[in-house]
């Protein structure tokens, strides 16, 4: 049976084959009248549109690259949601990658999407290798980073300082009578380290800092882990009155493995989260956490590849900083 063409199309639809693939190609620069009746002519044809003959038609083709460094954790589950959420109902269709907090494996990557000529790229912070940085900067479309701010952007980069978030966690926990505050890490990517980087800073100016307060491991985030790492705290550090952890599953081990040791919170330890993903509000104590805007920040980035590839200009300000919110809770109740 012969597959219906763009002409059958138009044939069907009242108009030429040209306009069809306009409509197609370019769905926002036809009416919506006329788009009815194309998508109700392709329907009914049951006409497929040639991915790779669109695409050597173009410059790009309608693939939006999306490097994330993994599909379970909740962070990058909600910047895909708010990329999809600009992306959906536009005739441009995302394609996902797990780099597995890996450089290397991104590196390996980004020339299989660059093959695509892709619409554009959106890539998780600003740990690129030299070589990954230099294929994005040759190429030809526009490239968005995010979860994190840099002054020297690929192109442009959406996100919020990590080191500034932390710090001001840890600064209101040192006004509410902490000291010996301990900092909880796991996996230690880079925007681990960055707000091991603001914990440190704030110890360091009120004379707090002891090494001895840092428990980190390389395995991924859990709440078991965050149980395993109080433990650790606990038996080396016995006299540690609160923990700031790098992300809500390890601070929601931390509030169930106090429970188990009959530790209160926050009157013998208090406790404070990161990325406010939603349990965290649910505890008992609920748990003091900072408010991260992650699905805003990947609208704002397909929205960047969208309007680029509509024809706009690159934007004055190349590092957009969405903010972030310390939301304070009972676990971090003025002491005293």
């Amino acid at each position: 049976m012969r597959k219906p063409t763009l002409k059958d199309v138009g044939l069907e639809s009242g108009v030429s084959a040209i306009t069809v693939s306009r409509a197609l190609r370019d769905p926002e620069r036809v009416s919506p009248e006329l788009r009815a009746r194309v998508k109700a002519a392709v329907d009914k044809l049951g006409y497929v549109p040639d991915a790779a003959a669109s695409t050597l038609a173009s410059k790009r083709s309608s693939i939006i690259g999306v490097l994330v460094p993994s599909f379970s954790n909740q962070v990058f589950s909600d910047v895909l949601a708010g990329a999809s959420s600009v992306i959906e109902n536009t005739r441009f269709s995302m394609q996902i990658a797990n780099t597995g907090y890996s450089p290397l494996t991104e590196q390996a990557l980004i020339p299989k999407f660059l093959t695509l000529k892709p619409a554009g790229l959106i890539l998780a912070g600003v740990d690129q290798t030299d070589a990954s940085r230099q294929m994005l900067d040759g190429a030809d479309c526009p490239i968005a980073q995010v979860m994190d701010t840099t002054d020297d952007p690929i192109d442009v980069i959406i996100g919020f300082s990590n080191a500034r978030a932390a710090a001001d966690a840890v600064e209101h926990m040192v006004a509410q009578g902490f000291r010996r505050i301990a900092f909880l890490g796991t996996r230690m990517d880079p925007r681990t380290q960055q707000r091991l980087e603001g914990y440190r800073s704030v110890m360091e100016r009120h004379g707090l800092y002891d090494p001895a307060l840092i428990v980190t491991t390389p395995q991924k985030s859990s709440v078991e882990i965050g149980r395993h790492l109080l433990g650790q705290l606990m038996g080396d550090v016995p006299d540690c009155d609160a923990a700031f952890c790098n992300n809500d599953d390890v601070a929601v081990g931390v509030s169930l493995e106090c429970q188990r040791r009959n530790i209160r919170i926050p009157d013998q330890m208090g406790l404070c989260g990161f990325n406010d993903l939603g349990t965290t509000s649910q505890m008992l104590p609920a748990i003091t956490s900072i408010y991260t805007p992650r699905a805003d920040i990947g609208a704002r980035a397909a929205q960047y590849v969208l309007e680029r590839n509509a024809g706009a200009e690159p934007p004055q300000t190349r590092s957009i900083d969405l903010g972030f919110e310390l939301r304070i809770r009972a676990s971090t109740r003025k002491r005293g």
